[in-house]
C-alpha cells in the first residue's frame, strides 16, 4: 500500500473545528488508497504558553523537564486527531515520540533525529490501522528521556518519517497555499510557484522565508523526499500548492525564483584590526563560542598593516557579539580601535538555480537598487544567491524593485 505523510501546523489544528477539517483531508487520502502518517504540531499558541509556564516556574530551568512540559502540546493534538478520525470510521491511533520510538541525541530542546525504527508502526498498518497520528517535535534520548527538536521541529519530524517509510510524498499543510516568489504582504504581484528546487527552498528558508523550517528542507534534499506545501483552509487536489523537488524535476523556470528578506539584521565593524595570518580565526572563533550566527563577512584594508572587518548577525545577538569581542581584546587575542554596530539594516536576497548558467544577475540587481536610490552596505554571494545589506527603511522598496527587475510576476 503506498504511504503518504501529512503534516499539519499549529494554525491548521488551532481548535476542534480545524482539527476536524484536517481529519477530513486525511480521510480523503485514505479513500484514495493511501496508508497515512499524520504529523501534528501543538495547537496554535500552546507551545508559547507552555514555554512561558516553564520560564515563570524556573528561570534557570532543567532542560529535561522543559522538554517534558513543552512536548505535551503535540500529545494533546495527536490524541484529538486520532479520536476525530475514529469518529469518521477511519482506523487511527496516536503515537508519541517515545512510542514509535523516534530516537534522538541527548541535546534537550535542540535534539537531532538519529533513527526511526519502522517495526511498531508497520505492524499496526499490517493489522488494519490506516492512519498513524504522530506527535511532532519530539523523540526519546538514549537515556530514555523525552527530547524536543527545537522550534519548527514538526516539519523535520514529518520529513524524517517520509524518508524512513519511503513515502510517496510529504505534504506540509499550513496557513498559506504554497511558496511565493516573495512575501505577498510586501509585493502584491507575488506569484505562487508550482515547483521549486530543494536548494532554492533551502536558501529562501535560511534567508527568512517562514514557509518551511530549514532543517526539514536539508533533510528532504538529503533523502530526496518530495515536499508539497499547501493550505489547510482551501480545497486541494493533486495540483495544489508548491512542490519542492529535485532540480531535474523542473522543466523550465526563471533565472531568479524568489526574493527573500530578513528585517532583523545588524552590521558590525571592527575598526583597525591587525592584518596578520590567523586574525579571522581570532575574531570569529570567540563569536562562534558565544553563539553568534555570523552571515556576511567583508574585509577592507584601512591603513598600513591594519584592516577593518565587517560582518552581519541577527540584531538580537549584537550584545553577545560585543561582549565576545571585548573579552577577546581583554585577553590579548585581538586588538582593535573600535567596534561599531549598525542595528538599522535589513538583508535582501535574490535566489535562483538559474544563476549558475546565466551571467548578469548581479549587475541587474545592483542597477535596480541604484535606480531606486538604495545604497548597498555589504554584498555576499553564493552559487545560487546574492544578498545585500541595506538601510532597513528601504527594505520593502528593494523587495518590490527586485521582484519587478527579474519579472517574477510572470512564469518562465
Amino acid at each position: 500500500m503506498p504511504l503518504l505523510v501529512m503534516k499539519f501546523g499549529g494554525t491548521s489544528v488551532g481548535d476542534l473545528a480545524r482539527i476536524r477539517n484536517a481529519a477530513e483531508k486525511v480521510k480523503r487520502e485514505v479513500e484514495r488508497g493511501f496508508d497515512v502518517i499524520v504529523v501534528v504540531s501543538a495547537m496554535s499558541g500552546k507551545t508559547n504558553e507552555l514555554v512561558g509556564w516553564v520560564e515563570q516556574t524556573s528561570p534557570l530551568f532543567d532542560a529535561r523537564e522543559y522538554d517534558a512540559v513543552v512536548s505535551s502540546g503535540e500529545n494533546v493534538t495527536a490524541g484529538l486527531m486520532a479520536l476525530m478520525l475514529q469518529e469518521m470510521d477511519v482506523p487511527a491511533r496516536s503515537w508519541q515520540g517515545w512510542q514509535v520510538p523516534l530516537k534522538t541525541t541527548s541535546a534537550h530542546s535542540a535534539a537531532r533525529i538519529e533513527d526511526i525504527p519502522r517495526a511498531n508502526i508497520d505492524q499496526k498498518f499490517a493489522e488494519g490501522m490506516k492512519v498513524a497520528v504522530v506527535a511532532g517535535f519530539q523523540g526519546i534520548s538514549p537515556e530514555g528521556r523525552i527530547t524536543t527538536l527545537g522550534r519548527g521541529g514538526s516539519d523535520t519530524t514529518a520529513v524524517a518519517f517520509a524518508a524512513a517509510f519511503d513515502a510517496v510524498r510529504c505534504d506540509i499543510y499550513t496557513d498559506v497555499d504554497g511558496v511565493y516568489t516573495t512575501d505577498p504582504r510586501i509585493e502584491g504581484k507575488a506569484r505562487k510557484l508550482d515547483r521549486i528546487a530543494f536548494e532554492e527552498m533551502l536558501e529562501l528558508a535560511s534567508l527568512g522565508a517562514k514557509v518551511l523550517q530549514t532543517r526539514s528542507v536539508e533533510l528532504a534534499m538529503r533523502y530526496k523526499v518530495k515536499l508539497r506545501v499547501l493550505s489547510s483552509f482551501e480545497e486541494t487536489d493533486e495540483n495544489s500548492g508548491t512542490l519542492v523537488c529535485d532540480e531535474e524535476d523542473i522543466v523550465e523556470q526563471n533565472v531568479v525564483s524568489g526574493v527573500a528578506y530578513s528585517r532583523d539584521e545588524a552590521k558590525m565593524t571592527l575598526i583597525s584590526v591587525a592584518d596578520r595570518p590567523g586574525i579571522a580565526a581570532a575574531i570569529f572563533g570567540p563569536l562562534a563560542k558565544a553563539g553568534v550566527n555570523v552571515d556576511m563577512i567583508v574585509q577592507n584594508i584601512s591603513e598600513e598593516g591594519r584592516t577593518d572587518m565587517t560582518f552581519s548577525c541577527p540584531v538580537n545577538q549584537v550584545p553577545r557579539a560585543e561582549d565576545a569581542m571585548e573579552k577577546a581584546r581583554a585577553s590579548g587575542e585581538i586588538n582593535f580601535h573600535g567596534l561599531v554596530a549598525d542595528t538599522d539594516v535589513a538583508k535582501v536576497s535574490v535566489v535562483g538555480i538559474g544563476m549558475r548558467s546565466h551571467a548578469g544577475v548581479a549587475a541587474r540587481m545592483f542597477e535596480s537598487l541604484a535606480a531606486e536610490g538604495i545604497n548597498i552596505k555589504v554584498i555576499a554571494t553564493s552559487e545560487i544567491k546574492i544578498s545585500v545589506l541595506i538601510d532597513r527603511k528601504y527594505m520593502e522598496l528593494a523587495v518590490q524593485a527586485l521582484h519587478d527587475a527579474f519579472g517574477l510576476d510572470k512564469a518562465a
